[in-house]
């Protein structure tokens, strides 16, 4: 697994958050030894609008060149910054639609989206991550702009319901080691009876918080004191239904200030 080369796709509306979200994926990047990609795409309603085919022909291909120079002006300062050589595409059509294809054909092992204020990143008006989250079974890294993971970031991290499927993925341990301070696990139990019952993350700081109405604005005020910037969580499927589920995930996303590691399925582990 250490010399494998992993692939990174960022999906980016190339708005003011961008720079954010691609800098944690080349932090990502140089802790699993990862080749990164940005992946940009419009609706063609965006792109055009008049009824004339020779017009909407020019209008296509003005917004073509403009949308290469724009990720071209993104991307260089970040790889000549970093040391890095981020590839990069776009695409003009059904968002989602280009997105599962371009998914489908480049095969990445970790998907990055950034978010901003209470709102994930949104390419179309519709919720992208869900769809992400629904057809790719590896890890997606939703990232704060608020809190990004700079390459020269100390890296803390937090473990949500932290369970040994966080360090089955096949880089967990890369990402690990580049955290020097001790694990921290937030624990979210029914009832405190069943905190007992919740596997303990060997060398972790444990927290257990009751789930009530306040418990993930708790949980946010805590990973703020605790200074975490990466918080994994583990998805849930059938072969771990105890682990976050979809709502949970969302709530997440919209509360709380830090990156977001969600795990791969299950049938995605390393072997």
């Amino acid at each position: 697994m250490k010399n494998k080369k992993f692939k990174i796709l960022v999906l980016s509306d190339l708005k003011k958050d961008t720079n954010s979200t691609i800098i944690s994926a080349v932090s990502l990047s140089k802790m699993i030894n990862a080749e990164v990609d940005l992946f940009h795409v419009k609706k063609p309603t965006d792109v055009i609008a008049s009824d004339s085919q020779l017009s909407a022909m020019r209008t296509l291909n003005q917004e073509q060149n403009q949308s290469r120079n724009k990720i071209k002006e993104t991307i260089a300062p970040l790889n000549k910054a970093y040391n890095v050589n981020i590839t990069s595409n776009f695409g003009i059509g059904n968002v989602k639609s280009e997105i599962e294809a371009y998914i489908k054909a480049t095969k990445p092992d970790v998907i990055v989206l950034g978010k901003r204020s209470a709102k994930v990143i949104n390419l179309i008006g519709d919720n992208v991550t869900d769809f992400v989250l629904k057809m790719h079974e590896g890890p997606v890294l939703i990232t704060s702009n608020k809190n990004e993971i700079a390459p020269e970031t100390e890296l803390q991290i937090g473990l949500l319901n932290g369970k040994s499927q966080v360090f089955n993925q096949a880089f967990s341990e890369d990402v690990l080691a580049n955290t020097t301070k001790p694990l921290k696990s937030f624990n979210l139990v029914n009832s405190k009876n069943e905190a007992d019952d919740k596997n303990a993350v060997n060398e972790a700081i444990d927290y257990v918080f009751e789930k009530n109405d306040n418990t993930i604005k708790k949980l946010a005020d805590y990973l703020e004191k605790n200074h975490v910037n990466l918080l994994f969580v583990n998805r849930a499927d059938k072969a771990d239904a105890a682990a976050n589920d979809k709502s949970e995930i969302k709530n997440l996303i919209n509360n709380v200030n830090v990156s977001l590691f969600i795990t791969g399925s299950t049938q995605k582990l390393a072997v």
